[in-house]
């Protein structure tokens, strides 16, 4: 996701110390956790994104008002378990499809209210590319662990070079209205950093044997893509806070709010690879 910049360039404010080594400490447990899960794949692999995708369903529904909220959320939870069982026994699209169709069914029939229809129908919508997308790319015969790293390098990289480089160069902001504090010159930073990171991740397997099914300078308009849906992702997830009037989506993680607020550029970036694979093989 995309970190906000500071607002005053000549003189950003400074995060306290402490909030910081918060920051940092929770970032560092949960990249190694999601490295160490990628590197063991299977069930591992596949329970953390489930667990992800769990909390994200209780995120949205929390911050949206649902009623009855622990009995959609637990629908909707035993629909993302289904949805993962289903990837580790090796289903195909479509009955994959219909088991989300009965429990989007079940959740919506469950809410009260026709907005609050809405909203549960979105909470799984939006937790089902989580769930599903890091273990396809992981299993997948031509992308593996490599494309799952390619994932995590551009997402990560937008963050990084975005609030680093708004910071220091602040100038005119990118979505006042949704979020103040993010600049061009982060988006621009976060572009151009994804790009390179891309391709390192790119040229790092070529070196030892591995390689993504595009060429360099696909891999470079790929990375630019992905980077700027990671950043629009935020945009989205800090429009929909707005509209609920929270600061983060849960307290869950340390120094960083809730699941959604770590997530939300690389949800954006699996809906990407998601509508990649779609096209060129429907049956995935």
């Amino acid at each position: 996701m995309v970190a906000d910049e500071g607002s005053s360039p000549p003189h950003p404010k400074p995060v306290p110390s402490r909030e910081l080594s918060t920051r940092v400490l929770s970032a560092l447990v949960m990249v190694a956790a999601a490295l160490l899960t990628a590197y063991l794949g299977g069930w591992a692999f596949a329970l953390f994104w489930l667990a992800a995708g769990i909390a994200i369903v209780v995120e949205w529904t929390d911050m949206t008002g649902i009623e009855p909220r622990r009995l959609v959320q637990g629908i909707l939870g035993l629909g993302l378990v289904a949805l993962t069982l289903l990837f580790l026994l090796g289903a195909g699209f479509w009955l994959t499809s219909a088991v989300s169709l009965a429990f989007l069914a079940a959740g919506a029939f469950i809410a009260s209210g026709a907005q609050k229809r809405v909203w549960a129908v979105s909470s799984f919508i939006y937790a089902a590319p989580i769930v599903l997308v890091p273990p396809i790319v992981r299993d997948h015969p031509d992308l593996g662990i490599l494309g799952l790293l390619w994932m995590f390098a551009v997402v990560w990289a937008t963050d990084i070079a975005a609030y680093f480089t708004g910071r220091a160069l602040g100038g005119p902001k990118l979505c006042p209205p949704i979020s103040p504090k993010k600049t061009w010159s982060g988006f621009i930073g976060g572009v151009v950093a994804a790009t390179v990171a891309g391709l390192l991740v790119a040229s790092f397997g070529q070196r030892y044997g591995a390689s993504l099914p595009l060429t360099l300078p696909g891999i470079a308009a790929l990375s630019v893509v992905a980077s700027v849906a990671s950043q629009v992702g935020d945009l989205g997830e800090s429009a929909l806070k707005r509209h609920c009037q929270v600061k983060d989506s849960s307290h869950l993680i340390p120094g960083h709010g809730g699941v959604m607020d770590r997530l939300d550029g690389f949800w954006a970036v699996c809906l990407i690879v998601a509508l990649v694979l779609l096209t060129v093989d429907p049956t995935v």
